[in-house]
C-alpha cells in the first residue's frame, strides 16, 4: 500500500509541516500579502482571521463588517474584513483570499499563560477547503491540493 505522502502527491497535493504546541494546537507558517506569520490551524474556524493589530504588517487594506466574531470563550467581538489578499501555505497559494480581521488579545492572553507563543491568526475552514484539506494527525503534516 502507498503511503499518504506518496499518494497525495501523485494527485497534486503539497505537504506543509505542522507544529503541535503547548496547548496541544496545530501551528502552521503561512504568507499574507508576501508576509510571513505564525497561525494556529483551527478546523473549526469558519473563516480565516487575522488580529487587528496585525493589519499594517501584513499590508491588508480593511473595511467594516457586520459580522460578528465569536470564539474561545468570547462572543460579538467586532470586526473587519479583507478582501484580494494573497495566501501562501508552504507551495501552496491562492488570491483573492478573504480574511476577517478581529481582536485576538483574549486567543493570545490564553496560549501565552499555558507557555505557547501568541499567533497572528487563524487559518480556517475556508482555506481548508479550498485547498481540499488533508491533515496526518500522527505524522503532524497538512496536505493541500494545488
Amino acid at each position: 500500500m502507498k503511503s499518504l505522502k506518496k499518494f497525495l502527491s501523485s494527485k497534486n497535493y503539497v505537504r506543509i509541516p505542522l507544529v503541535l504546541t503547548e496547548t496541544n494546537h496545530f501551528e502552521i507558517v503561512a504568507k499574507i500579502n508576501g508576509v510571513s506569520g505564525r497561525f494556529i490551524l483551527d478546523t473549526g474556524a469558519s473563516n480565516t482571521c487575522v488580529g487587528m493589530d496585525k493589519i499594517d504588517f501584513f499590508k491588508m487594506v480593511s473595511e467594516v463588517s457586520d459580522v460578528k466574531a465569536a470564539g474561545a470563550g468570547a462572543t460579538e467581538m467586532e470586526t473587519l474584513v479583507s478582501s484580494k489578499n494573497k495566501i501562501q501555505i508552504g507551495d501552496w497559494k491562492k488570491k483573492k483570499q478573504k480574511i476577517v480581521l478581529f481582536d485576538l488579545v483574549h486567543v493570545n492572553e490564553a496560549l501565552t499563560s499555558h507557555n505557547a507563543l501568541p499567533v497572528d491568526g487563524i487559518i480556517g475552514g475556508d482555506v481548508l477547503k479550498k485547498g481540499k484539506a488533508v491533515i496526518d494527525y500522527d505524522k503532524k503534516f497538512l496536505f493541500l491540493r494545488m
